[in-house]
């Protein structure tokens, strides 16, 4: 086993409707990546919806596959939503959407008045 220390990274991304966080974390054998907008997170497959439902959060995921994982926030852009919180499906976020899409509306949902 490797002594390596896992990584994580962060970094600004910028969208039609604003800015958001990008977030990777990666270990051995595993990773997940993120979106955090001011509204709420769209994610790969690792975040669970019931909690953050239990909670009003607005999380949307995506899922990637053992050979084509979800690794680094870019990953999100294209891929498809395949499950949402309440929440986010009362922000128009609705599975089939790419994960760009659903950024976009949380950016928009998120604007400060």
């Amino acid at each position: 086993m490797s002594e390596q220390l896992p990584r994580t990274t962060s970094r600004e991304l910028r969208f039609q409707n604003g800015t958001a966080i990008g977030i990777s974390n990666r270990w051995e054998r595993g990773q997940y990546c993120s979106i955090l907008t001011r509204a709420g997170i769209v994610g790969c497959g690792i975040y669970d919806l019931k909690t953050p439902a239990e909670f009003g959060q607005a999380i949307a995921i995506a899922k990637g596959t053992p050979t084509n994982p979800l690794t680094e926030p870019e990953d999100l852009f294209d891929a498809k939503i395949v499950g949402v919180t309440p929440r986010a499906a009362a922000l128009g976020i609705q599975p089939g959407m790419t994960g760009r899409e659903a950024v976009e509306l949380m950016l928009a949902a998120g604007k400060p008045e």
